[in-house]
């Protein structure tokens, strides 16, 4: 092999070394964002289940205008939501 040969591969390695070190700074760079970032997602986001049941309040309650709760506790009383209507037929099979 020529020198001149070697030089060029020598280059080419050196090259090749200089690319991996600044990739792999900029990988444990990333993965050190990613993490400050899993922990301020997880600072920040609350959790879905109540610590206690008795804690847990119904956001649509605290917004809702007293006679439409009068009215719709008095529907459910009277048993007139959510039951079927009659359609006049048996419900007997015979088989």
């Amino acid at each position: 092999m020529s020198k001149n040969r070697v030089e060029e591969l020598e280059a080419a390695v050196a090259e090749l070394q200089s690319t991996v070190q600044g990739l792999t700074e900029e990988l444990v760079e990333s993965k050190e964002r990613i993490r400050v970032l899993e922990a301020e997602l997880d600072t920040e986001s609350p959790t879905r289940v109540p610590e206690r049941r008795g804690e847990e309040t119904a956001p649509e309650a605290a917004d809702a205008d007293p006679d439409e709760v009068e009215e719709a506790t008095a529907t459910v009383e009277d048993g007139t939501e959510g039951e079927p209507e009659d359609s006049g037929a048996d419900d007997i099979i015979v088989a």
